[in-house]
Parts: C-alpha cells; sequence; structure tokens
C-alpha cells in the first residue's frame, strides 16, 4: 500500500528511507491480534534494546529467516548448536544475551499460550481489549513509558520473559496498535479506534 508524499505523517517517519516510511504508514500502531505477530515483534523489541529502530527493521527479513519464520513454537526448540548459528549470522543483531533471550522468550510466550488460550488473550488485557487513543501533537508529548508499560514489563518479566523493560514494553504497545501515537496531525491519527468502533458496532 502506497500513499501520496503530500500526505502529513509523524516527524520520525523518513520520506527518505521507503521501508521506514512504509512501517509508518501500514503498521506502526495498527491493532495486532495474531500470535506469531505479537511474537515477531517481541524478538525484534528486544533486539533493538540500545539501537535504533531503523537497523532492526532493515534486518527484519534476516531475523525472520533466522528465527524460524517467528514461529515460537519451532524458536523455543532451538538448541546450543542454533544459538552458534545465530552468532555467527550477520544478518541479525549477534549479541549473546538477545539471542538467548529470545529462545527463552519462545519458551515463556507458549507458557502463555497455554494458559490464556493465545497471548493476545493475555496481552490485550492490559488495555482493556481496545485501542487507547491518544491526542500528542507533537513526538515530543510521547512519554518513554506509562503505569500501562510498567504494569506489563512486571507481569512479563514475572513470567520469565528478558529485555521487557517498561520501556520496551511501551514501545511494543505502540508498534502493535495497543496504543495509538500518531500526531493529532498524521493521517493515520485514529484510524484504528475509528476500525474498532466500527468492528464493535457489527
Amino acid at each position: 500500500m502506497s500513499v501520496p508524499d503530500a500526505l502529513k505523517r509523524c516527524a520520525w517517519a523518513s520520506a527518505n528511507d521507503p521501508e521506514y516510511l512504509a512501517y509508518h504508514d501500514n503498521e506502526w500502531g495498527v491493532p495486532v491480534h495474531d500470535d506469531r505477530r505479537w511474537f515477531e515483534f517481541l524478538i525484534l523489541e528486544g533486539a533493538q534494546a540500545g539501537l535504533s529502530w531503523a537497523t532492526i527493521l532493515h534486518k527484519r527479513d534476516n531475523y525472520r529467516r533466522a528465527f524460524a519464520g517467528f514461529d515460537p513454537a519451532k524458536v523455543a526448540r532451538f538448541t546450543a548448536r542454533d544459538v552458534t548459528r545465530l552468532l555467527n549470522d550477520p544478518g541479525i543483531v549477534r549479541n549473546r544475551l538477545k539471542i538467548h533471550s529470545a529462545i527463552g522468550n519462545a519458551r515463556a510466550f507458549l507458557t502463555v499460550q497455554q494458559e490464556f488460550g493465545s497471548f493476545d488473550a493475555h496481552i490485550w488485557r492490559f488495555v482493556d481489549g481496545k485501542p487507547r487513543q491518544n491526542r500528542r501533537r507533537s513526538m515530543r508529548q510521547v512519554p518513554a513509558r506509562t503505569p500501562v508499560s510498567d504494569a506489563m514489563s512486571k507481569d512479563l518479566k514475572k513470567r520469565g520473559f528478558k529485555f521487557v523493560g517498561s520501556t520496551i514494553c511501551y514501545a511494543f504497545m505502540q508498534a502493535t496498535g495497543m496504543v495509538d501515537d500518531h500526531i493529532v496531525s498524521c493521517y493515520r491519527h485514529g484510524l484504528a479506534s475509528r476500525k474498532f468502533r466500527k468492528k464493535a458496532r457489527r
């Protein structure tokens, strides 16, 4: 899906980077309800820690290949041989702690699925099952963390997840549409909430 460059967007969406622009226009802030997509963002947000999102976004296809198409059941079965393979893969961030955390998070992810039926069913409870519509006028008004992301971080850590600090959790919430932090002048602002309300009325 492409849109005219004349449309107003959030300041971070660079028109000089088509991949970054497409991510803003088509994914960021769109509610996720598929467990494999949840696991994908969990891996990618953890990999981003200390790095820019653009760095991870450009490595996304490599991560998909390296981590079994983001299938948590397959990643949970990764062995020491897989860790060695990943540490030697120039297409991803070769950080031992992040690689081990991704595998451990896959196992914790499966446990959540067993307990709640799906990861999706559990994670949406933090926002009462519907996207939270914010009204930020500039990116300076967007917080790095919130009480909700604090609660999510605490819960996930208790369940054995790693690289899920509150700041990472808030970025996770933004990416997956649990909150809409598109600034009010951005053409994407409010789209997710309007679609949610329309769906709820059906």
